[in-house]
């Protein structure tokens, strides 16, 4: 908290103001800070911070490793599992292990069905920031591009 008291200290307003401005820099909180957006680490339009940073190819790898591994490795192991499973509830037969294995699998395979969904949400999301970002992009050009200076010509 800051508190100006003018004509205490022997100096004017401008004197109080631009030494708080100066001395905020110093009270920034670091730890507040999003990861990557250290003014310190990188630099942006005009040599200033950067507003956002967006890795478009990282995305797309990402979504295409979901696609191509996760998702269908996740499948695989489901399946052999299942497999096993039913092994298991055949051997036991009769028994009441072979029902606890039953709500067993029941339960696994729920379980599957909702890491699948998750991965393809991710893997989708992924792909549509990237699709966003883009749009985002193009729709800010063209509103900085229709912004011109004002001319009487115009008008007509």
């Amino acid at each position: 908290m800051i508190i100006l008291s003018w004509g205490h200290s022997g100096m004017g307003f401008d004197e109080d103001w631009d030494g708080i401005r100066s001395g905020a820099p110093a009270r920034t909180h670091d730890g507040m800070r999003p990861a990557g957006t250290d003014p310190r680490d990188a630099t942006g339009p005009a040599g200033g911070a950067p507003d956002l940073a967006t890795a478009p190819a990282k995305k797309k790898a990402a979504a295409h490793t979901i696609e191509t591994e996760l998702e269908p490795r996740t499948g695989k192991a489901a399946r052999c599992a299942d497999a096993a499973t039913a092994e298991a509830v055949a051997a036991f037969d009769g028994w009441a292990t072979a029902g606890g294995l039953k709500t067993v699998e029941a339960t696994w395979d729920k379980q599957v069905k909702t890491l699948l969904a998750r991965l393809a949400t991710e893997r989708d999301a992924l792909r549509g920031t990237a699709v966003a970002f883009g749009r985002q992009e193009l729709d800010t050009r063209t509103r900085i591009a229709g912004v011109g200076p004002a001319s009487r010509i115009e008008r007509y």
